[in-house]
């Protein structure tokens, strides 16, 4: 491999990333059941503009014109998630064969025409019938969330290969039971601990049942954010190592190494509590890949008002920006990607999401989105996968964040994503010039990387 070759390795997956709830629209079609998203985006005040993704991408309706459109770009592989509460109703008992049916034609479908699917159990949106017992808040839900994924496993392992249990259940935490910015919306130092190690045990309990019943790969996709210290003062360092812990060893040390980091009481203060070491037994299961959400960096202060890491953000004067207010860093996914070869030992990774949302101008009357700030975010950040991969890490695949424009939570649709632009008012698809470009990088295996788009 010369200095100049960003040549892949032959067997490198390359695809595109959404979520159930962001795209599908028609959430209650066909006998499928609220989620706790459904409740959250029609209560007044709680997404930008009171934007709902009942519509959304409308793919529930037009996925078949979706996977034509994956192949025309030449993407090898898809991420997708299933929507809990579409194939069981009320989260446990009975399944809405409906429901099931709409996964599996999708994936029949995506192997007709030559695009691997990797399939994400749980994105963020709990069936509510769950949330009116407790949620992530019951212990139960261990044992709920593991018969849900066996259903999954027996319909479609044969069909899926790659098998993730949960999606960045540190938002799930974070936005959903500390700060109350995301479903179901709750803000309680007490709940946060609670809802994060039930996530775990849930994610644990699915690939016990994933060994007893499935024949392929299964993981955990976490979102790290790499924190560099402001200056070398104690107070700094100390702010940096508590951030660190929480965001990216809160979920990956248990799951990995057995126990939480050693920050975590101090965090949370009286509101940690004391597990049994059994719960640990459940929770650290082998795994075969670790799927890794990378964004961007934070250069981090003491900021003993930011409750309750006491950390906070040093904005860089210097740096380019997205539109979701994130600085554009693609050293921290090397350094990052680093991280995880030196304290785990090297697993199995692949890049389950990595995007941005910029401005993207109209559609021009030549049918041409100009979006150059994402073509140059792709080439950079897929650089630097190259970069970890050739320092020794291993990394089986890259999946951009996203495949098209989608409902962004509670920001709605006020923010754009995808590599397709998506006019929610017709539902006209329009590839945009980081689709060519990233369709270039995956036909060449990355030898494309630094062409002009």
């Amino acid at each position: 491999m010369t200095a100049h070759d960003t040549t892949f390795p032959e067997d490198f997956l390359w695809g595109t990333a959404t979520s159930a709830y962001q795209i599908e629209g028609s959430p209650l079609a066909d006998g499928a059941g609220p989620s706790i998203w459904e409740r959250f985006v029609h209560t007044p005040g709680l997404t930008i503009g009171g934007d709902t993704g009942d519509v959304a991408c409308d793919h529930y309706r037009r996925w078949r014109e979706d996977v034509r459109m994956m192949a025309d770009l030449g993407m090898r592989a898809y991420r997708f998630s299933v929507a809990w509460a579409r194939v069981m109703p009320q989260g446990r008992g009975s399944v809405n064969a409906k429901g099931l049916d709409f996964y599996s034609r999708l994936v029949d479908e995506l192997l007709a025409r030559g695009i691997t699917p990797m399939t994400t159990l749980f994105h963020w949106d709990l069936p509510a019938a769950l949330d009116d017992r407790g949620g992530w808040l019951n212990p139960d839900i261990a044992h709920w969330f593991a018969d849900y994924a066996e259903v999954m496993f027996k319909a479609l392992d044969g069909r899926v290969r790659h098998w993730a249990t949960l999606n960045e259940p540190w938002v799930v935490t974070d936005g959903g039971y500390l700060h109350g910015a995301l479903a179901p919306g709750h803000r309680s130092l007490y709940e946060a601990p609670i809802a994060t190690h039930h996530l775990l045990r849930a994610h644990g309990a699915a690939v016990q049942r994933y060994r007893s019943v499935g024949k392929h790969h299964i993981g955990l996709v976490v979102n790290l954010e790499p924190k560099y210290a402001a200056s070398d003062s104690a107070a700094n360092q100390a702010a940096t190592r508590r951030a660190h812990a929480y965001m990216n060893g809160q979920y990956l040390d248990p799951a990995l190494l057995g126990r939480y980091p050693e920050e975590m009481p101090e965090i949370f203060g009286a509101a940690w509590p004391e597990w049994p070491a059994a719960d640990f037994d459940l929770i650290r299961q082998k795994l075969d890949f670790i799927g890794f959400n990378y964004y961007t960096r934070s250069i981090t202060r003491d900021a003993p008002e930011a409750w309750p890491v006491r950390a906070g953000r040093v904005p860089q004067p210097q740096g380019t920006y997205t539109e979701t207010s994130w600085e554009v860093f693609p050293q921290g996914l090397t350094d990052t990607l680093q991280w995880i070869r030196e304290r785990y030992d090297n697993p199995p990774v692949y890049i389950t999401e990595n995007g941005a949302a910029f401005y993207d101008p109209p559609v021009a009357e030549n049918g041409r989105v100009v979006d150059s700030l994402r073509v140059d975010y792709l080439r950079k950040h897929i650089g630097a996968v190259h970069t970890a991969i050739a320092a020794g890490s291993d990394i089986r695949g890259y999946f951009a964040w996203s495949l098209m424009d989608n409902f962004e939570w509670s920001l709605g649709f006020a923010k754009r994503f995808g590599l397709v632009h998506v006019n929610y008012a017709t539902q006209q698809r329009t590839p945009k010039d980081s689709a060519r470009y990233y369709s270039r990088v995956v036909a060449s295996n990355g030898a494309a990387l630094h062409e002009e788009p």
